[in-house]
């Protein structure tokens, strides 16, 4: 299974930016995905996920309202759409993959099988 992210860069506060993940190997149309990120010196926290049939999303609360979560399951890619960026949200973004049919705990990442290797985000006030 691989997981390729994508879609990082540097914009300012304020702007926006749509990160992708293209999954291979998996089971794409069942399997829960998600997004994580992890600044200098802190934990990698959950950001958001999404469900196999996309019905079902979950979000923290740093997220609402301002990023969202999708899939395109025919082309096998997640997306996270990101706007309203704050200097706050720079981090290492990842994407994960949870195995199988299971979409409980979807925002611990100990729940996720697979991982991408991260794109960095950064926002500049």
């Amino acid at each position: 299974v691989q997981l390729q992210a994508s879609g990082g860069g540097l914009v300012q506060a304020g702007g926006s930016l749509r990160l992708s993940c293209a999954a291979s190997g998996l089971t794409f149309n069942i399997s829960a995905l998600g997004w994580f990120r992890q600044a200098p010196g802190k934990e990698r926290e959950f950001v958001a996920s999404i469900t196999g049939s996309g019905l079902s999303t979950y979000y923290a609360d740093s997220a609402k309202g301002r990023f969202t979560i999708s899939r395109d399951n025919a082309e096998n890619t997640v997306y996270l759409q990101m706007n309203g960026l704050k200097p706050e949200d720079t981090a290492v973004y990842y994407c994960a993959a949870r195995r199988g049919r299971s979409y409980s705990y979807l925002t611990h990442q100990y729940n996720y099988d697979y991982w991408g290797q991260g794109t960095q985000v950064t926002v500049s006030s």
